[in-house]
């Protein structure tokens, strides 16, 4: 492989693996609410949002950090009282209690309107146009949690990327592989990638905070305590679980607990990392081991998100515990031919698990689906696989990542909207 495409790759991940506090459906909205208010340039006395039906799904149930308050209401008018574009997915870092009160206020005073966006077909889609008797501002996000494609204040259009950004994303997309991704992990000098192991520490401390509290259902507390022990024994397996569940329950519970992200969602950098790490560690594994085992992992979901698309109706713990199964059975000493019988047996398993939102019950899907990884990295360490006769699988593993891809942008979208109908119908 030669510096230019390792390179890219590197940016790639360093684009695509970044910190963020609470869910990214909602801080990218209160993102949009932020750059639309600087861009007004005072605080707004009326505020409309559009959003597409997967980001209205993924922010209707979550917590939002530093309020004690769940769903987006919240999320908007903090973005246009303390937001600040510049931090990105960490908009609202700044919150304090002042600011939540003055923001309960602003949602009482019915300014803030939330909205679906009707007949678009990009599902990350938000718009926002806030405003007061004099002027008007919009933005625009779409395509990505920090995208934006559209700013204008009155009529003077300041930026315009609605078509030359899809046309980029199409012309610039680095064509990856399984072998492609599996090479550069595990031979990329260390020095160029040891950026990720801040992954692993910010992502564990996230766990072990959430363990000193209650957040969400406190999946991941209960299977450290008497739970863990008289059903799952301490096992490798049992802390993986604990620790990637503690991270999620706290993140969807709004904690103001940042992790790493990885393709705008916490959850999947959470489930990429963490029972990487916690494999590791238990193991006795080098640091350079871990390294790669988690460049391994983090660049395989990046991989399969580049066709699934940044939302979808499959959760994303699917592509998630998929990379991790791969950074699992790389460190069990797996070479490349295990490690794509990791994805087989994946792909042959967990397909078809809908995302119906982002909520503390995620931490649920995250532990069935690392539960998954560990399983389908054991089989594959025994030489055993799905094979192309059963089901979607097809011989060629960069195929059957395309087919189970296929699934979740294309055939799982009556999916979608069902369960959009039914969450917003209860």
């Amino acid at each position: 492989m030669s510096p230019a495409e390792r390179k890219q790759i590197i940016e790639l991940i360093n684009s695509e693996v970044i910190p963020a506090i609470g869910c990214t459906e909602p801080i990218a909205v209160a993102l949009c609410v932020a750059k639309a208010t600087e861009t007004l340039g005072c605080v707004p006395q009326k505020i409309e949002v559009l959003l597409s039906a997967n980001v209205l799904k993924n922010a209707m149930g979550v917590g939002i950090p530093g309020t004690g308050m769940i769903g987006l209401p919240i999320a908007v008018a903090l973005g246009a009282l303390i937001g600040k574009s510049d931090y990105q997915l960490e908009v609202l870092k700044e919150c304090t209690p002042q600011a939540v009160d003055a923001g309960k206020r602003l949602i009482d005073a019915k300014c803030i309107s939330i909205s679906l966006k009707e007949n678009i077909e990009e599902k990350l889609y938000i718009e926002v146009k806030c405003g007061n008797d004099k002027q008007t501002a919009t933005a625009i996000i779409a395509g990505g949690h920090t995208t934006f494609v559209y700013i204008a204040k009155d009529d003077k259009v300041l930026l315009n990327n609605h078509h030359q950004a899809a046309f980029e994303s199409e012309e610039e997309v680095l064509s990856l592989t399984l072998k492609k991704v599996y090479d550069f992990a595990t031979t990329a000098p260390l020095d160029e990638i040891r950026f990720i192991l801040e992954t692993a520490r910010v992502n564990k401390a996230a766990a072990e905070q959430s363990f000193e509290g209650e957040y969400g259902h406190s999946l991941g507390k209960m299977l450290r305590e008497q739970h863990r022990r008289q059903m799952l024994g301490d096992s490798i397996l049992s802390k993986i679980l604990s620790y990637t569940s503690g991270a999620c329950d706290a993140r969807m519970a709004g904690a103001m607990i940042p992790v790493m992200s990885n393709s705008g969602s916490g959850n999947q950098g959470i489930s990429a990392t963490l029972p990487v790490v916690i494999y590791a560690q238990e193991n006795n594994k080098s640091e350079e081991e871990l390294t790669r085992a988690l460049i391994l992992s983090h660049l395989t979901v990046i991989y399969i998100k580049q066709s699934l698309g940044r939302l979808s109706a499959l959760c994303g713990c699917v592509v998630a515990a998929t990379g991790s199964s791969c950074g699992i059975t790389w460190l069990m000493g797996g070479d490349y031919g295990r490690v794509a019988f990791a994805v087989q047996n994946m792909i042959a398993n967990l397909t078809g698990m809908i995302c119906d939102g982002a909520k503390p019950s995620c931490a649920l899907k995250v532990t069935t689906g690392v539960s998954t990884a560990v399983l389908s990295a054991m089989m594959a360490m025994e030489n055993r696989c799905v094979t192309s006769v059963e089901g979607i699988i097809d011989e060629d593993v960069d195929q059957s990542i395309r087919n189970l891809t296929r699934i979740g942008s294309q055939g799982m979208n009556e999916t979608d909207r069902v369960v959009l109908e039914i969450m917003t119908h209860k």
